[in-house]
């Protein structure tokens, strides 16, 4: 039992031992440990027997800000390169990030932005993105990630709800025209100077907007930022960094969550610093020589900004964008050209790159990745391997509201867990699965809601007090929404979202199920199975008469129930 209890859990213990309620208090909490399951290695042996998990942990969680945390990095490895932006020929090393990171933060205080103001920023990926991203957390501002495409009525709403003061953008990127959007919806910015202040009607707490890629009438140039501290606002900044709390609010990121309606997730210092940490250790990244990762997936989702932004900074790796927006042939060159070792991206950038002639690029430097996102169809995985030379590829789970990784597996896991789960739980997370009708843990292996509950979960939703403890109860477990199952190792399978579910005939189909069984097929890129009421109850979202791919379908459990039904 001891393997299985942490030394938090111990010291726990020693300072209860003193009474007999804590006695029984120590009691309790070193059965729970010894049901757990110590994450700081891959899990050789079962060890669970309910589903239920405890990532317990002899590595403390690290009590780091944003800011602290770049600090660190830029002293450790002030030469290495940081971010890489190949489109715009950007290199920054850790020394000069940190050094406009100073400088944007100062003359965000300097232009009347202060601690807890929501800032938000608005386009594609750029240097500006993350420059701003930490430019934010250094003097206490709250970033608000946008989706760069947002129209004007998300926009307006998502400004709106957390009182924006001020947001960065560029004036377009391909159809998308940031600056007139903003015009629409605040016409007062045509009659403003860009030294005034916007005072706007329908967003009354916006005060400015930052432009990265040119001047516009009534707004600021990024560069206005960069010059605006003077020496008494970077001294405002650094007296700053030992007042900011860990456990202040950071981030917002909208989304539409588990109960429909766009919210705003708040996410802590303490909750992406760490996740970003344990992230990095379970991958290996202190122990490889170096660590250069293309990231083509969106700055906006905590997969790009947290995964890859707060990666970054806690573990000094190296970001390689291959351009603003999504090509399959720049990912693919950024490859070849950075020697990039390890490769993030959802399933379907994994598809898009797979299809390619990869016989074309010299992709020998790929050791890893991490997949996540939606859920992983087992034959790509198979192929990232034999294709891509992925050996070390693992599969992520998490969700925004959790800051977002809470499963992943190990780079060293065989295939049968690549391919069949999304990971082991996440250092310091717990996790159930419980029937959504009675709250009770099922089974090992059976099926049920997905449960967190750990350092990873938000604070909440932002003004949404209701919406929030829809999702997270009073003893802090959250819900997520999907139907997953634990094996004995503690790791999970995601089978889908509970409102996906269908039920036909009183038995339960599961979408993630006819989904992997349909990517067997060769010929199969991409599948989405659904409900479809308006016909017979379910189907697909194509139609097809490919004799070959119908014969397949006919070999699905249980008992043909679903033949003929195309």
């Amino acid at each position: 039992m001891a393997a299985l209890i942490s030394s938090s859990l111990l010291r726990c213990c020693a300072r209860t031992l003193r009474s007999a309620d804590g006695l029984k208090s120590c009691r309790a909490t070193l059965l729970e440990g010894a049901r757990s399951l110590h994450v700081d290695s891959r899990p050789q042996n079962p060890s669970l027997t309910s589903s239920y998990v405890h990532g317990t942990s002899t590595i403390s969680l690290l009590p780091l800000t944003v800011g602290q945390s770049l600090d660190s990095a830029a002293e450790r490895w002030p030469d290495r390169e940081a971010v890489v932006f190949l489109q715009d020929g950007i290199r920054k090393t850790f020394a000069q990030f940190q050094q406009d990171v100073d400088k944007a933060a100062a003359g965000l205080l300097a232009l009347g932005l202060k601690r807890g103001d929501r800032l938000g920023v608005w386009g594609p990926n750029t240097y500006e993105w993350v420059l701003f991203q930490f430019a934010s957390a250094k003097a206490g501002i709250i970033l608000v990630s946008l989706n760069p495409a947002y129209q004007v009525k998300e926009v307006e709403f998502t400004l709106k709800k957390v009182q924006c003061k001020a947001v960065v953008c560029p004036a377009q990127f391909k159809t998308q025209e940031f600056c007139e959007m903003l015009r629409e919806i605040c016409p007062e910015i045509d009659d403003s100077s860009p030294a005034a202040k916007i005072s706007s009607s329908r967003l009354p707490d916006l005060r400015m907007v930052i432009v990265t890629d040119s001047r516009r009438p009534g707004m600021l140039h990024v560069e206005d930022v960069m010059q605006a501290g003077e020496s008494r606002h970077r001294r405002e900044l650094v007296d700053l960094q030992s007042k900011l709390s860990f456990d202040d609010p950071i981030n917002i990121q909208f989304t539409s969550g588990t109960t429909g309606s766009p919210k705003g997730a708040v996410l802590s210092h303490h909750n992406i610093v760490n996740n970003a940490y344990f992230l990095g250790l379970r991958m290996g990244y202190p122990s490889r020589p170096q660590v250069r990762v293309c990231l083509p997936v969106p700055l906006y989702h905590c997969f790009g900004s947290v995964l890859g932004g707060m990666t970054m900074a806690v573990h000094g790796v190296t970001l390689v964008f291959p351009c603003s927006g999504y090509s399959i042939q720049a990912n693919l060159e950024a490859i070849e050209r950075e020697k990039c070792n390890l490769v993030y991206g959802t399933p379907t950038m994994f598809i898009d790159m797979l299809s390619q002639d990869l016989h074309k690029y010299d992709l020998s430097s790929v050791e890893a990745g991490i997949m996540a996102g939606s859920s992983c169809p087992p034959e790509i995985v198979r192929k990232l391997k034999t294709d891509m030379n992925m050996r070390e590829i693992t599969v992520s789970y998490g969700t925004t509201e959790n800051s977002p990784v809470t499963f992943l597996g190990f780079p060293e896991d065989d295939d049968e867990l690549k391919m069949n789960t999304t990971g082991c739980i996440m250092n310091h997370t717990e996790a159930k699965v419980v029937d959504p009708a009675t709250g009770q843990i099922v089974p090992l292996g059976a099926s049920g809601e997905l449960m967190i509950r750990g350092g990873c979960v938000m604070h909440g939703y932002w003004d949404e007090p209701e919406k929030t403890s829809e999702v997270i109860s009073q003893d802090r477990w959250y819900r997520t929404g999907d139907t997953a199952s634990l094996n004995s190792l503690g790791y999970c399978q995601i089978e889908g979202r509970m409102k996906d579910l269908i039920i036909r005939g009183g038995e339960n189909i599961y979408p993630a199920e006819i989904e992997q069984f349909l990517y067997k097929h060769p010929k199969v890129n991409e599948v989405t199975f659904h409900g479809d009421v308006a016909s017979v109850g379910w189907g697909v979202d194509f139609s097809f008469q490919n004799p070959a791919l119908c014969g397949l379908c006919g070999e699905l459990p249980p008992d043909g129930f679903w033949k003929g039904n195309f």
